[in-house]
């Protein structure tokens, strides 16, 4: 199973009608014993990082997610689900998020139209099977007003200029996330939701 986690935020519908069209078939779940039983969990967001915070422990969703990711099981973050991973976001003060990777969620610098709206390139910072088959400067959709800056600079394996350069791609073995929304982001971002699932089915057969 593929669970994409419901926690009342929206475009689910949009990233499981692209998990669709590879031919595979998601579940919409809040249930945590659907996370922990998936073999591959998908994390989408809009909206703000500690908003989200409050709606995955009230659902009871964050154990769950620190398990998972800590058996190293395939899991992608998109947009917040990347900034929650984060040790804290300091957007309206400072909130505590999932703590999995060291690191803190800062406001675009001023200069530039905010929020980061639109098609950027991504500079591939280090190889990782999830830029397979996807050139680098690839062109992805982004709607932000923060950025992940991760301690370990090592774990960026995308960047993305806009005023300043910043991290858009982390990568660790089975755990990806992107700041841009890969099911706004046409055929590119389409290989980007295929080289992860071909990561989790990869990992599913090693683990039998």
């Amino acid at each position: 199973m593929i669970a994409i986690i419901d926690y009342g935020a929206g475009n689910l519908r949009s990233v499981a009608n692209a998990i669709t069209r590879l031919g595979h078939y998601p579940k919409i779940t809040s249930d945590p014993a659907d996370v922990l039983n998936a073999q591959a969990v998908i994390l989408p967001g809009v909206g703000a990082a500690a908003d989200t915070m409050e709606n995955l422990k009230t659902l009871g969703l964050v154990s769950a997610i620190r398990q998972f990711i800590a058996e190293e099981r395939p899991f992608l973050g998109v947009c917040i689900g990347l900034q929650v991973l984060l040790t804290g976001t300091e957007e309206g003060g400072w909130h505590e998020c999932l703590g999995i990777i060291p690191g803190r969620v800062r406001k675009l610098p001023p200069g530039q139209k905010i929020p980061h709206m639109g098609w950027n390139q991504v500079r591939q910072q280090s190889p990782h099977p999830i830029f397979s088959g996807i050139p680098d400067g690839a062109n992805f959709y982004f709607v932000h007003s923060y950025y992940v800056e991760p301690e370990d600079k090592s774990l960026a394996a995308g960047e993305t200029d806009y005023g300043i350069p910043f991290c858009s791609i982390i990568a660790r073995e089975n755990l990806v996330a992107t700041q841009f929304h890969p099911e706004k982001s046409g055929e590119v971002g389409l290989k980007i939701y295929d080289n992860f699932l071909r990561l989790a089915l990869a990992a599913g057969a090693g683990n039998q």
